[in-house]
């Protein structure tokens, strides 16, 4: 069968199509993304503004349009931290469902993490032992860890690469002068601060094998010497604690609106980069991990991968 999967992220409104049944891979047939930066259109009470809900609105119908037109057999939509955190949630997901005919499905943090640790494990398979999965998106870090597809623990947490550069740096993203050391210290101790909790848990459940995944944690890896995206689906790509250290130690001195011109970071996302090396670097330093794997699947895959168990085999 022919599934679209639609993700309402942080950052972008993401429509994947994909060729499928039980128990195969699925094969992509089609990608396009709309960049919204839902994350950057929260007004102070907390609420999705008007603009941003219109912009919501009007992705969503394009999506749907363009899995109609590739005759997907089904479309699963879901949105993440951006929506579910809006105080107007039920009003937006409301117009939308009015105005698209699409019913997004608001997944919770813990959810993501589940899903997207289920990717992680099929792409890696059994072979792989106990699983540490990271996830940095947007809005949220997720955190699970297990010996099976379900984790034994999934934790989401707001410390989001989008989220942490508007609330913590106060970066905007055509800005001309970095954050100041000062500022960059704050925002490692407060992320200190919230992993705190998770840490001796995920320590307890215990790993073979760390793996990140997310647009963040590719980047990162690009810029400590990854292979580039050119090198395909199958290459093996890692991210070292030393590696990123050295990616932190540079990125932070480039005003944000130049780091757009590094090999390997995305315009969009150039922004938020350092904020992601914080969260990457305070993770793999509290739970002693020296590499990290990167896994090209990531939530949308899982969710793919969880509708297809659903299917009765042929």
């Amino acid at each position: 069968m022919r599934l679209g999967v639609l993700d309402v992220g942080s950052n972008t409104v993401h429509l994947l199509v994909v060729d499928a049944h039980h128990g195969a891979h699925p094969w992509p047939a089609h990608s396009e993304k709309v960049v919204l930066r839902l994350a950057e259109q929260i007004a102070p009470d907390g609420a999705l503004t008007e603009a941003g809900a219109d912009g919501l609105v009007k992705a969503v119908g394009m999506a749907r349009a363009a899995a109609a037109g590739l005759a997907a057999d089904d479309l699963l939509a879901f949105a993440t931290s951006a929506v579910r955190d809006a105080t107007n949630a039920g009003e937006v997901l409301a117009r939308v469902r009015d105005e698209t005919d699409v019913r997004l499905e608001v997944l919770s943090g813990a959810d993501e993490a589940r899903m997207t640790f289920l990717a992680v494990r099929r792409w890696f398979g059994w072979s792989a032992g106990r699983l540490l999965v990271l996830d940095i998106g947007g809005g949220s870090l997720e955190l699970a860890a297990g010996i099976d597809e379900d984790p034994n623990i999934a934790v989401s947490l707001p410390l989001g690469a989008g989220r942490l550069s508007r609330e913590r740096l106060r970066v905007d993203p055509s800005g001309a002068v970095p954050p100041s050391a000062e500022v960059v210290e704050e925002l490692r101790e407060y992320v200190d601060g919230l992993l705190d909790p998770v840490v001796a848990k995920l320590t307890e459940v215990g790993w073979e094998r760390p793996v990140a995944t997310s647009k963040t944690f590719r980047m990162l890896a690009r810029l400590a010497g990854a292979a580039p995206s050119g090198a395909g689906l199958w290459a093996r790509r890692s991210l070292t604690r030393t590696g990123l250290r050295q990616v932190l130690g540079f990125i932070r001195h480039i005003p944000p609106g130049q780091l757009q011109e590094l090999e390997g970071v995305s315009a969009g996302r150039a922004h938020q980069l350092l904020a992601g090396a914080v969260v990457a670097e305070a993770v793999m330093r509290r739970l002693d991990v020296d590499t990290l794997d990167i896994c090209p699947w990531a939530l949308r895959e899982g969710v793919i991968l969880r509708r297809l168990d659903q299917l009765e085999p042929m």
